[in-house]
């Protein structure tokens, strides 16, 4: 990260170094000023000396103003790069993402980690301007006294190093809370996300449990790392007071023997008081670096993932408009143009096929064929762009719902929301498309969200069209309308829908039964439905065991 910002990390620090460098050697000029103007009573060079501080404290503030500037952009920009990143590889991995790492994993990484790098990179400006500083103080107090000077280069680093051992515990408790915020975030998702069903089931107080203990083990977690945290601040205040001290006292006493003069002390004194801010910055600077390692390790995490599919290096020649598809696994084969639907008794297996059909899970080379091209042998924008799957975790994101449903912009909307027999759920919107969609849809039932969501898939009106369970949640008379509705808006169109309605396997051209993930029978649905008990059973729900094969 900062290497892509290099340029504005370099700025801040130079505008760092002078504005810290511009309050280092203030102490001397006073010091200049007290020697030859008060004490020589010299007003010509106390003047001269007062109008110097006055540059010296506009250079001071400009300085100022500017590193500041600087290392605000710098934590932005750090922060939402770490975002885009982070956005654009789960883009990228699709579906695979959730399988990979949790959603409290990722969320975590925009509540607190892209804060953590952030100020890392908002410290190092300041944490440039303190070494620079350092050294600049180390050398004018060489040359007006070796014994204050030498005090100075090996008493700055000592304390370092007494505050050093703070740092790896402070790290090691810092990771383990790192890890617990992201379970409790994972489970805070999960329980927001199933609270329909956990209400249903009578299961909240079960989660709400489930969730206090791991929020009490998160603040305990807490408090040991502010503990650590306390004690690195207090060493922060404690050990450089003690050094101004120390300083203070050694200066007085060569005051007092002539070994300095008035001027000097009050210089010395001034150094002193001086180097507690670069002692802070350092130790700051510290602190965190440790926070920002530690979130830096999880964003990694999440970008070294790979999706399960290898861009090939020679993609394959598109395949003709309007090709079968085919899944050699299950012996699934859908002719260009017309509807199938998938049946089981295990609703998870058509799923897992639907997945597969649009390289959505693991898929190996020839598994799945596009008019005999295996998908892995295309681009994934392609096979992408040609096969849109949309299942019963597909969510509605935040936003004006008409751009939500029409994600490209050039959609049939009204004709898909008529297909998904939405309408009802338009007009009962104060302001129909332009009204805000909460996060996730949660303003709307399960089978407006559903019917949503299907409009939305219609609306990119893809060459494939994979529907899981599209009607699962809404009633007979909308489902009958969807049936009837969605065969005329994809005809001519490949369409794959898993379903047990039988309003909807009415409608399609062809039904394929699947049992232990093969297909072992294919026809229209009233021939199957007489000729097949296995089918019957599941589509009857019929009380007889299933044989498969049948």
């Amino acid at each position: 990260m900062a290497k892509g910002q290099w340029r504005s990390l370099s700025m801040g620090m130079a505008f760092g170094i002078v504005w810290m460098s511009s309050q280092a050697v203030m102490p001397a000029v006073i010091g200049r000023a007290i020697d030859r103007g008060v004490a020589d009573k010299d007003g010509r060079a106390l003047l001269g000396f007062a109008a110097v501080m006055v540059v010296i404290g506009l250079v001071q503030a400009a300085s100022g103003i500017m590193r500041h500037r600087f290392a605000v952009t710098n934590w932005l920009v750090a922060a939402y790069r770490t975002v885009q990143l982070v956005g654009r590889q789960s883009v990228s991995l699709g579906g695979v993402l959730p399988r990979k790492v949790s959603t409290g994993e990722v969320i975590a990484i925009g509540t607190s980690d892209l804060s953590h790098i952030g100020q890392v990179m908002d410290v190092t400006a300041r944490f440039a301007g303190a070494v620079v500083s350092f050294v600049l103080v180390a050398v004018i107090l060489l040359q007006t006294s070796v014994a204050l000077g030498l005090l100075v280069l090996i008493g700055v680093p000592t304390l370092m190093l007494l505050i050093a051992p703070l740092l790896s515990p402070l790290q090691r408790r810092s990771t383990e809370q790192r890890h617990l915020m992201g379970e409790l975030a994972n489970t805070a998702s999960d329980i927001v996300g199933g609270l329909r069903v956990l209400r249903g089931i009578g299961g909240e107080q079960v989660f709400l449990d489930r969730y206090r203990r791991q929020s009490q083990a998160t603040r305990r977690s807490g408090v040991q790392v502010a503990r650590l945290q306390s004690v690195l601040d207090a060493l922060q205040v404690f050990l450089p007071g003690v050094f101004v001290v120390l300083v203070v006292w050694l200066g007085a006493r060569y005051a007092v023997q002539g070994r300095i003069t008035p001027g000097e002390l009050v210089a010395f004194y001034g150094y002193s008081a001086f180097l507690m801010i670069p002692l802070r910055t350092a130790t700051e600077y510290a602190n965190k670096l440790i926070r920002a390692r530690v979130s830096a390790v999880r964003v990694c995490r999440v970008l070294a993932l790979r999706t399960d599919h290898v861009e090939p290096a020679v993609p394959a020649a598109s395949p003709p408009i309007g090709s079968d598809l085919h899944d050699t696994r299950s012996g699934l084969r859908v002719p260009g143009g017309t509807m199938v639907a998938l049946v089981s008794d295990q609703p998870d297996e058509t799923a897992m096929l639907a997945d597969r059909l649009g390289m959505c899970a693991p898929v190996s080379d020839d598994d799945v064929l596009l008019g005999g091209t295996a998908l892995t042998h295309l681009r994934s924008e392609e096979v992408r762009r040609r096969i849109v799957v949309s299942d019963t975790g597909a969510a509605l994101f935040s936003g004006p719902l008409g751009r939500r449903l029409d994600v490209t912009g050039t959609g049939d909307l009204d004709r898909a929301l008529d297909t998904a027999s939405a309408q009802d759920v338009l007009d009962a919107l104060p302001e129909r498309l332009d009204t805000v969609v909460a996060e996730r849809g949660r303003t709307f039932s399960g089978g407006q969200r559903q019917r949503l969501v299907l409009a939305r898939a219609l609306t990119l009106d893809p060459e494939v069209l994979v529907l899981v369970e599209p009607t699962s949640a809404v009633d007979a008379h909308t489902e009958a309308r969807i049936a009837a509705r969605l065969r005329a808006h994809r005809r001519g169109r490949t369409t794959v829908v898993t379903t047990t309605s039988p309003l909807l396997l009415e409608a399609v051209d062809e039904v394929a039964l699947v049992v232990d993930g093969r297909v072992v029978a294919t026809g229209a649905h009233a021939d199957l439905l007489e000729d097949h008990p296995t089918y019957r059973a599941v589509v009857t729900r019929e009380q007889q065991p299933l044989e498969a094969g049948r």
